[in-house]
């Protein structure tokens, strides 16, 4: 299931002259992820997470590539993102993960989407407004196994399974969350999918559904009837120990603003948190922290940071990452190869998601999700 890490070149060798970043999301490579993850999963159904606007990509442009591609399950995290998905797919199955409120229920009905039941409390209620508006929409029931989140108890599923051998009980799905999927041979991986399992044998007929993007890498002991995939399909790796199985979804240029020198034992940036070692060249790119370039990539004089493919050569930061700006050290580049105009790339060419997230000490979820809010924003294979 080996797939192409990276992105196509950029669309064009110079910046976007309005906002001086450019976020390229390449939905072809989603489709790709979503349907090698499908391969994989052989006769299980591959559903898609596309909560948080797709993790930060575009929840309407995602929906429709996937939906169009077969996808029949999408799961959101609230009812704002429900009516969104909705409106991009008339025929899916569509999973609201926060719950049930009596405030919000009229529209569940209005959209056909159904709430993931997450407490005792709940259930109650959404058993009362079913009652009271006869629907047969159905609904998830979440199984707390570990993650002490979200989810009723498995002592309180177990009391409840008797409820399926009554007509219309309205369980259209029993699931659960793996907390270390990612962590392989972590301890709780294996009591979690026992616990699960063990629910599921006393709730005969309705599909479940345990594994997220990394669960599906542990084995068919950890995926039963539907399978939840989210990070995976826009390019972080679900399998952290071994290379990356999915393809790069998103390229992030930055247009250079300035190439300056500085002499040997000057600073640069705030707090001078970096000193030239050197006679340096430095490139000046329009991206900063609040393009989600996070300044905890900072590159100083105690940590080398994050870095940015300038001229088909990484190139380190130098100094504090500002709101708006980043240098990079383009010292061992030849002199001249660097232009006023020209882009660095802070993800793609071989830079990953995965990769700036080690930079700054944080997951590659929070790095897509905080990414081009300012840029220039394009979609390949619409």
């Amino acid at each position: 299931m080996a797939l192409a890490k990276t992105l196509p070149p950029s669309i064009s060798p110079r910046a976007d002259p309005d906002t001086g970043g450019t976020l390229t999301v390449d939905l072809d490579a989603v489709e790709a992820n979503w349907r090698a993850l499908a391969r994989h999963l052989v006769t299980v159904e591959c559903a898609a997470v596309v909560k948080a606007n797709a993790y930060g990509l575009g929840l309407e442009p995602v929906t429709t590539k996937l939906a169009a591609a077969g996808c029949k399950t999408f799961f959101v995290a609230n009812i704002a993102e429900a009516r969104r998905a909705r409106g991009c797919t008339r025929e899916a199955a569509i999973y609201v993960l926060n719950g049930f409120s009596p405030e919000g229920a009229d529209a569940f009905v209005e959209l056909d989407v159904r709430p993931v039941i997450n407490s005792m409390t709940e259930l109650a209620e959404w058993d009362a407004f079913v009652a009271a508006k006869t629907w047969r929409g159905g609904a998830a029931l979440q199984v707390d196994t570990g993650m002490n989140r979200l989810g009723i108890s498995v002592a309180e599923a177990a009391a409840l399974a008797a409820r399926v051998q009554t007509e219309n009980h309205g369980i259209a799905l029993l699931m659960s969350h793996l907390a270390c999927a990612e962590i392989v041979g972590h301890a709780l991986n294996a009591g979690q999918i026992k616990a699960f399992r063990d629910v599921r044998s006393l709730y005969s007929g309705v599909p479940a559904s345990l594994a997220n993007s990394a669960g599906i890498f542990l084995g068919d002991v950890a995926v039963f009837d539907i399978a939840r995939p989210g990070a995976a399909l826009y390019g972080i790796n679900p399998t952290p120990t071994r290379p990356n199985p999915m393809r790069g979804v998103v390229e992030l240029t930055g247009r250079i603003l300035q190439v300056r020198n500085v002499g040997r034992g000057e600073a640069v940036g705030y707090g001078a948190a970096w000193t030239a070692k050197r006679d340096s060249r430095l490139a000046v790119a329009a991206l900063g922290y609040a393009d989600g370039l996070l300044r905890a990539a900072s590159g100083t004089d105690g940590a080398r940071g994050g870095a940015a493919m300038v001229a088909g050569k990484l190139c380190p930061f130098a100094g504090r990452i500002s709101m708006d700006l980043v240098c990079i050290d383009v010292t061992e580049l030849a002199d001249g190869v660097v232009q006023r105009g020209d882009v660095a790339t802070f993800v793609g060419e071989g830079i990953g998601v995965d990769d700036v997230a080690a930079a700054a000490g944080t997951i590659g979820y929070e790095i897509l999700t905080r990414l081009g809010p300012r840029c220039r924003l394009i979609y390949r294979g619409t």
